[in-house]
């Protein structure tokens, strides 16, 4: 399915005057892109975690179409939703964690204990409060970290989304890899895979 840029602009506007079919048209023509995005973020989860890439984009799609944005176009939609995807997963990474602690305690036999998998949660936590620290020092470099890493666009879509050139996105793709890791080596419980290049 081809995308017309000029009609997704059209429903998004449409959308922001209140126009309510406007978002069911829309999401037929973004779907394929967004389920890229879900995908690419749910790649960097837990193995067990309970929410499948269809359901964070209907939750990411609902927070869209509930909100008051003002919309630019089809990049500002993308950019938006990629950043509320990862609202959507550090929600439910905090809630995961809060479980942990005590929220539904239940007793756990030894042996059971020992076959836990491997929870991603805190390191979800802890590149989202680094992105948090990195957004007040450097929030453009920030946003490019969040569309590679979480959203999996390419430096081209990073560009177009935050209407920079493809040499600006990657400088601050270089600028920013150095001070996440510099960020995230001071947490050694983090055990954070290696950034795309």
């Amino acid at each position: 399915m081809t995308i017309d840029n000029g009609e997704v602009t059209i429903l998004l506007k449409a959308m922001e005057r209140g126009d309510p079919a406007a978002a069911n048209r829309l999401l037929p023509l973004v779907y394929a892109e967004l389920h890229r995005l879900a995908k690419s973020y749910m790649r960097r989860e837990r193995q067990d975690h309970t929410l499948q890439p269809t359901a964070l984009i209907n939750e990411a799609y609902m927070r869209l179409a509930g909100e008051g944005f003002d919309w630019q176009n089809r990049e500002h939609f993308i950019g938006v939703a990629a950043q509320i995807m990862r609202r959507v997963l550090v929600d439910y990474a905090r809630a995961h964690k809060a479980k942990m602690r005590g929220g539904e305690l239940r007793r756990v036999e030894l042996e059971e204990g020992l076959a836990i998998s491997n929870d991603r949660s805190d390191e979800m936590l802890e590149l989202d409060e680094a992105l948090t620290r990195f957004t007040k020092i450097n929030s453009r470099q920030a946003k490019v970290v969040e569309l590679r890493y979480f959203g999996g666009l390419s430096m081209e879509q990073i560009a177009g989304v935050l209407a920079i050139s493809l040499r600006s996105v990657k400088r601050d793709w270089a600028l920013a890899r150095i001070w996440l890791f510099t960020e995230l080596q001071k947490n050694p419980k983090v055990r954070l895979g290696t950034l795309p290049s």
